[in-house]
């Protein structure tokens, strides 16, 4: 998978029979919205656990010296594969500013650990170009093909920090699957839920944070 890793979905994307739109792949997540001095978002900082069985793969494909462990090295390899694999997919980051869409900038480095059998990623982002905490603001983590599953475990998770910050209204959406497919039956149609690259659509059901400025 080392070579095969052009987005963390791969394990599920290299057996056929397992191409269906739901997880394979979970993750735990934090996101810390960082807000600087001059009132604009300064970086998105992330944390992601992914689950024992992604972890143990990925132990397998990059454990060079087969001592069952992940060095810095290795580390350091991994984490660089994610930093280019992930780029096609803006590393699973969507902010949006007054319902526009915002990109982000690609990581310096993404910092990789393996402490109790799970992958821990670190790293942070920069919004593209400058972000202004103004209007209404979401930010959230998801893999549009939903082959990889990031959950939050508690709204403290998904934060905003900064003095400019403060004066905004936070909000954690967690949407309910149901109610989505109830309120969009005419467009999430069979083809949007089988469809192995995803749709922007899928942003729908995923987890985020809403900052009202």
């Amino acid at each position: 998978m080392k070579h095969a890793l052009p987005l963390l979905t791969a394990l599920a994307l290299s057996v056929p029979s397992l191409a269906l739109a739901h997880p394979h792949i979970f993750a735990e997540a934090r996101l810390e919205v960082i807000a600087g001095d001059d009132g604009n978002i300064q970086e998105l900082r992330n944390v992601w656990r992914f689950d024992e069985v992604f972890s143990s793969s990925v132990l397998l494909d990059f454990d060079a010296n087969t001592d069952l462990k992940l060095d810095e090295k290795e580390l350091a390899e991994l984490g660089e594969v994610m930093r280019t694999s992930l780029a096609d997919f803006d590393y699973f980051t969507t902010v949006t500013a007054d319902g526009k869409s915002e990109k982000v900038q690609k990581p310096d480095v993404i910092h990789v650990s393996y402490d109790q059998n799970q992958v821990m990623v670190f790293f942070a982002v920069k919004p593209e170009k400058t972000l202004p905490l103004k209007g209404k603001l979401t930010f959230g983590i998801y893999d549009r093909s939903m082959y990889t599953a990031i959950d939050f475990p508690t709204d403290e998770d998904l934060v905003a920090q900064g003095k400019a910050a403060e004066a905004c209204k936070r909000e954690v959406v967690r949407p309910d699957p149901d109610e989505i497919i109830a309120e969009n039956s005419a467009t999430l149609t069979d083809a949007f839920f089988n469809d192995p690259t995803g749709t922007d659509m899928s942003k729908l059901f995923a987890t985020r944070l809403e900052l009202t400025c």
